[in-house]
């Protein structure tokens, strides 16, 4: 979803053009070991120790957290992240490990932290030394957030907390995690509070981290569990009773509506020899020229033909839908593209996963091990995942309710 370059300010022009000429130079090339399809399935610390060299260096370069005040380790520019975020999608980087921290920790630090604390955290989190998880959903809380049960009892300058979160991505690499509690048991929403706590120095010390198993076979998801963590008062965000404002700030971003720019995720193949991006039509087309359906290729299959143009055009549209967003003249409500834009674009990849089970045939059930896997068992593995990113910061469901009620001025669902 770029912009033309001849649309950048001289301070863009200026800035892209340095983005080419450094990426030319340093791009990290294959990586030594398989990378998952995403961030947040990692579990080999071989590869997220490379993904975290690579983010360090396009950090020291100046191409994450470019928008961020120069105090607490950002760049100090102004609506450049997206100029680096598209040089990096064109240079077909790897994606960035720390998701989570950049995406969705770093904004709400930045708007609701006390100044020591913005200093002390961010430089770490953008440079990817500090990886971040999210604390928010528990077994009796997941789509109704509000419904808190981890509870802080305040002690002093400290708080005790204790309480059960699960599909903790990234948990069990994590150094900190956002968390939101409940402090008080005598309203909903004014009775949650948000905080950042340290919890893989609280490991065995009041945190427990455990890994949950997916249908894939991958453990990037976790369930954490708090037993009478202390933490410094200072590492609250915001009032205490602001949790649920808080909490807004991070889904606003991690629904990508945000104002501050989460970094690209790169477009790197997985490993070498086995370049496949899941997440492209293109890359479906490709595949359905390789496999054969009644003696011809799945490309040559009217009914396929079909499906392929549709998920084209799905994609381009959301393609133009991105370009549109960035001309005020042009969009009628200023959330309506950002906040449809997540829902847009999980289901688009898990049609686009779907049509390549049925392109795939019978040799969709191989495994990624078997050497036979049409483009190394990636597609089936993509469909598996994709059900956790629709349902991630807030399922297809709540988001077609918000757009709804805060962008259309529909009235609550009951």
């Amino acid at each position: 979803m770029s912009n033309a370059g001849n649309k950048d300010t001289p301070e863009q022009s200026e800035f892209r053009a340095y983005c080419q000429d450094w990426l030319a130079k340093n791009h990290p090339g294959r990586p030594p070991v398989k990378l998952p399809q995403g961030a947040l399935e990692l579990s080999d610390p071989a590869a997220l120790e490379w993904l975290q060299t690579w983010q360090r260096s396009a950090y020291d370069a100046g191409m994450i957290g470019c928008d961020y005040p120069v105090e607490v380790g950002g760049g100090g520019k102004t609506n450049c992240q997206a100029i680096a975020n598209q040089e990096m999608q064109r240079a077909k980087t790897p994606y960035l490990p720390n998701i989570i921290g950049m995406g969705m920790a770093a904004p709400t630090l930045l708007f609701h932290a006390q100044d020591d604390v913005k200093a002390e955290l961010l430089p770490k989190l953008l440079s990817g030394e500090d990886i971040w998880c999210q604390g928010f959903s528990e077994p009796g809380a997941g789509s109704d957030l509000a419904n808190q049960q981890t509870f802080a009892e305040r002690d002093g300058d400290n708080w005790v907390i204790s309480g059960h979160k699960v599909w903790t991505s990234l948990a069990h690499f994590a150094s900190w995690m956002i968390l939101l509690c409940r402090t008080s048991k005598d309203d909903k929403y004014n009775g949650l509070s948000y905080f950042v706590v340290p919890i893989q120095t609280a490991i065995g010390n009041g945190v427990t981290v455990r890994p949950l198993i997916k249908m894939t076979g991958e453990t990037g998801f976790n369930e954490v569990l708090f037993e009478n963590l202390v933490l410094e008062d200072r590492y609250r965000l915001d009032e205490v009773g602001a949790g649920w404002k808080v909490a807004m700030t991070t889904l606003l971003h991690e629904r990508g509506a945000g104002s501050l720019v989460t970094p690209a995720s790169g477009g790197m193949s997985l490993e070498e020899g086995k370049s496949v991006s899941t997440s492209s039509s293109v890359s479906l087309i490709d595949l359905a020229r390789t496999q054969s359906r009644n003696g011809k290729s799945a490309a040559d299959d009217p009914s396929i033909r079909e499906e392929l143009i549709k998920l084209v055009i799905r994609q381009e549209s959301m393609r133009q839908n991105g370009r549109r967003a960035a001309v005020p003249a042009l969009t009628d409500h200023p959330m309506r593209i950002p906040l449809q834009g997540k829902l847009a674009a999980t289901e688009l990849n898990q049609d686009i996963a779907s049509l390549a089970y049925q392109i795939e045939g019978a040799a969709s059930t191989l495994n990624v091990t078997d050497e036979y896997a049409p483009a190394g068992g990636q597609w089936p593995l993509a469909y598996m995942n994709s059900f956790g990113i629709t349902i991630a910061a807030g399922t297809s469901e709540i988001q077609r309710n918000i757009l709804g009620e805060r962008v259309l001025g529909l009235a609550k669902s009951k």
